[in-house]
């Protein structure tokens, strides 16, 4: 009996039109990229040519097999990420910032193909950062502008550039703001994620390989945002700040882990490491500090004490595992006192995530002499500066600093994913809004009104 199957390409569909052998019933799986499309091509219906667009890997080839094998793609889906658009200028809507503080404005533009070592990929999920707000507000730093912002996403890479071998037009992706080139001496070192080549770097608005942009509006140049610029339909990123993912992770939810939610939970798993049944202190109760929270509760923490100066963020960060709540306006001695004398000498670990000087001093000296660990994750203000006795330190209190978690981009983030896939961590506490990108301003107003987490922007509606 002759049989039909309608295998998926991703993003976009292919129909198969001839009846495979007698016999054969294959489950065909949704195609995750250019291989793994040939590779089941070449299991059902083998012949030569296909060894030859395996080769190449080139789109038209591609399609040019699926059409003579008797596959149907549709003009729409050529537009997709195997389309004819690989190696071209590609037209696209972004949300641009021309000037500090302002609204962003839809526009289109043109999006240059990948030159070396980067990767073309198409957003289809981005989300709002606090960093991003900071930036766009120029509180503090050297304006750049225009510049397209956006640091958390998910999308799937659409092409990439000479030397790229890691990825494939297809692969599911997380677009990150640090990268890891896996040559250097951070990227080989198991203790540090910092890596030489590629560490976040807040003033450059342009690629690495030539120093320009791959944005532009009318041939003038639109600057990049932390290399990823993802509040833009397509984005070009270095292709060693691209994390490969499994390809059935949610990409709306997953990909909070390009930024927050990996510094909160990898500075509590990957810093701290509090120990089962230990008592943990979490210092701001924003989406990174519940994220830390977060961390502190999959460690099996046994008290989460949370402090915060908004009273509003108590109720939600129960959600996330905290136990206990202070407010250090609630009381007339130091907060790190308060803690002290209500944890029998102090918490085990206090991670901090505001950036105040203050909550610093508070988060190291509420630790418990002995043993206790305090990781800072709130970035300071430039000029800042805060003073301990040195008896804290000779006392065996250890103080640390971190930077995304700990977490290396490319080797570490697809295993956090997968930690989400068994349901190991939780990520859809923190989205709290949706909005489709011609609304993005919205996730500005939610996030500067103190309403929201996350709010994840819908690329498509």
């Amino acid at each position: 009996m002759n049989t039909k199957t309608t295998p998926l390409v991703t993003p976009s569909t292919i129909q198969r039109s001839c009846p495979l052998p007698r016999g054969t019933t294959p489950s065909i799986p949704a195609f995750q990229s250019h291989a793994n499309m040939i590779s089941i091509i070449h299991k059902n219906c083998p012949f030569h040519t296909i060894e030859r667009a395996k080769r190449k890997k080139k789109s038209l080839l591609v399609q040019s097999v699926l059409k003579r094998e008797g596959y149907v793609v549709e003009e729409e889906e050529r537009k997709g990420t195997m389309s004819a658009i690989t190696g071209q200028v590609i037209r696209c809507k972004a949300a641009v910032a021309w000037e500090a503080g302002k609204p962003l404005v839809m526009e289109e533009v043109e999006v240059a193909p990948p030159q070396k070592d980067e990767v073309r990929i198409k957003i289809l999920f981005t989300s709002l950062c606090h960093t991003d707000v900071y930036f766009w507000e120029a509180k503090g730093q050297t304006p750049l502008f225009p510049r397209i912002f956006g640091h958390e996403a998910g999308g799937i890479v659409e092409s990439v550039g000479e030397g790229v071998t890691e990825l494939v037009p297809g692969d599911h992706v997380l677009p990150i703001f640090t990268g890891e080139c896996k040559q250097c001496r951070h990227c080989k070192s198991k203790e540090s994620n910092m890596c030489e080549l590629l560490r976040i770097n807040t003033d450059r608005g342009v690629m690495l390989s030539d120093g320009q942009t791959r944005f532009t509006i009318n041939g003038k140049p639109v600057y990049h945002f932390l290399g990823t610029s993802t509040f833009s339909e397509y984005t070009v990123v270095h292709a060693g700040c691209v994390a490969k993912i499994n390809p059935a992770a949610p990409l709306d939810k997953v990909c909070l882990l390009s930024c927050g939610f990996s510094t909160g939970f990898g500075a509590t798993v990957n810093v701290a490491k509090p120990e089962k049944g230990s008592t943990v202190a979490i210092f701001g109760l924003g989406a990174v500090g519940l994220a830390a929270a977060e961390g502190a509760r999959v460690a099996g923490a046994s008290r989460i004490i949370g402090v915060d100066l908004n009273p509003n963020r108590f109720e939600i960060a129960k959600k996330f595992g905290v136990t206990e709540f202070i407010n250090p306006k609630d009381h007339d001695k130091p907060v790190q006192q308060v803690i002290i004398e209500a944890t029998d000498g102090g918490v085990d670990r206090s991670v901090e995530c505001t950036g105040s000087i203050s909550a610093m001093i508070s988060a190291f000296e509420c630790v418990h002499d002995g043993w206790g660990v305090c990781v800072l994750v709130g970035v300071p203000n430039k000029d800042d500066a805060f003073k301990t006795h040195p008896i804290n330190f000779l006392n065996e209190r250890t103080l640390k600093g971190t930077f995304y978690g700990n977490f290396k981009p490319r080797s570490d983030i697809p295993k956090v994913v997968e930690m989400y896939l068994k349901k190991e961590v939780e990520l859809d506490k923190f989205i709290t809004h949706e909005v489709d990108f011609a609304d993005i301003n919205k996730a500005f107003d939610y996030m500067l009104q103190g309403e929201s987490l996350r709010c994840i922007i819908r690329m498509q509606s």
